[in-house]
């Protein structure tokens, strides 16, 4: 479980997430949207652990990072939209480092890493340097090494960047799968459609501040139209909220 509470983090005299609260229980899929400098980048990295709050709590599974660090990451599968790999590595020598850090690398390691890379169509590319990956090989290779801890909680920030159609396909069911053995998952996105399929709860962050939760469904009912494409749901809040109309809404 993710339970945010109250986080805030400020740059000198710009406030980058003001006083963010939120939960994201077992076997939910939560989408994190907003335009460009709203502040998901930074709660997702107070949310992993590599960004300090400058006020506010963070805690994973009931561990407090800025208490607990080590048992609150450890349980935190984290993709990010970027994948930063050590390129001189094969994909299982990547994923061997990625255990080792992790305290999982011992007996059993082979088949877990063979079952992973498999499922991201990358094992016979398994001694393989990294270096000579596409884009998108790259990500399934991160995606691979996160889901190799046997998360309990996944922070994923922009799932599909990369991804041709059939991967994102795999992806999103693999997604669900996960939410369905009770994985938690924050997902991060600019992609509206991904969002609108895949999240149970959706939440809207603007200028730092979260204005909207709730299903796709409720966002539409706070947003106060007709409309069932959540891209025109989101532009809605974002003038509504611009124009100083409501407070936080809670689906």
């Amino acid at each position: 479980m993710i339970e945010l509470e109250s986080l805030t983090k400020t740059y000198a005299e710009i406030t980058a997430v003001k006083d963010l609260t939120l939960q994201v229980p077992p076997g939910q899929i939560f989408g994190f949207i907003g335009p460009n400098g709203a502040g998901k980048t930074t709660t997702i990295k107070m949310l992993g652990g590599i960004l300090a709050p400058s006020s506010g709590r963070v805690r994973i599974c009931g561990f407090d990072m800025a208490k607990a660090p080590e048992e609150a990451k450890r349980r935190i599968g984290f993709i990010p939209d970027r994948p930063y790999l050590y390129e001189k590595l094969t994909a299982m020598e990547f994923l061997r480092f990625h255990a080792e850090l992790y305290g999982v690398g011992g007996n059993g390691f082979k088949a877990r890493a063979e079952k992973e890379l498999d499922r991201f169509s990358l094992l016979d590319w398994s001694n393989e340097l990294i270096e000579a990956f596409s884009h998108g090989m790259k990500q399934r290779v991160v995606m691979a090494a996160a889901l190799l801890i046997d998360p309990k909680v996944i922070v994923v920030d922009e799932p599909m960047v990369g991804l041709d159609p059939i991967a994102i396909k795999m992806v999103k069911d693999l997604f669900r799968n996960l939410a369905a053995g009770g994985a938690a998952i924050f997902m991060s996105t600019h992609t509206l459609q991904v969002a609108q399929d895949l999240c149970h709860r959706i939440g809207v962050i603007h200028r730092g501040r979260l204005i909207a939760t709730g299903s796709p469904e409720d966002l539409m009912r706070q947003a106060k139209t007709t409309e069932t494409d959540l891209e025109a749901v989101f532009i809605r809040l974002m003038e509504e909220d611009s124009l100083g109309i409501g407070g936080v809404r809670h689906g």
